[in-house]
């Protein structure tokens, strides 16, 4: 049963920082991208940030580029999005993905993902 698990999430102020988790399992996590995305009150899901199954290729939406920090560690089964200078605009229900194949190249689009979690609660506060 392949699952993913998203944690980290709160309330924060403006310009502070969090560090959401994503555990998996029942894949292959070695083999997989995996990417985060971001969905807000009324608003269509948004690609945020991707890694490669190697970890050695990160990709960024423009609007968090320099700020959002996406990372892996393949013997746990973890990925990671370390968020900085966070922004009201930021608030949104975070999402980690999986694909269901593997290859060694990042993916930005919902479609390329097909393992979901729940989400995390991110709220910035004004």
């Amino acid at each position: 049963q392949v699952q993913l698990v998203e944690s980290g999430g709160g309330l924060v102020q403006i310009g502070g920082s969090l560090r959401l988790s994503c555990a998996v399992s029942g894949l292959t996590f070695g083999t997989r991208a995996m990417g985060w995305f971001r969905q807000a009150p009324g608003k269509e899901r948004e690609f945020v940030a991707a890694i490669n199954r190697y970890g050695s290729t990160t990709e960024y939406a423009t609007a968090v580029k320099g700020r959002f920090t996406i990372s892996r560690d393949n013997a746990a089964s973890m990925v990671y999005l370390q968020m900085n200078s966070l922004k009201p605009e930021d608030t949104a229900v975070y999402l980690c993905a999986a694909r269901s194949g593997g290859s060694g190249r990042v993916y930005y689009g919902e479609n390329d993902y097909t393992y979901w979690g729940q989400g995390t609660q991110v709220t910035v506060s004004s």
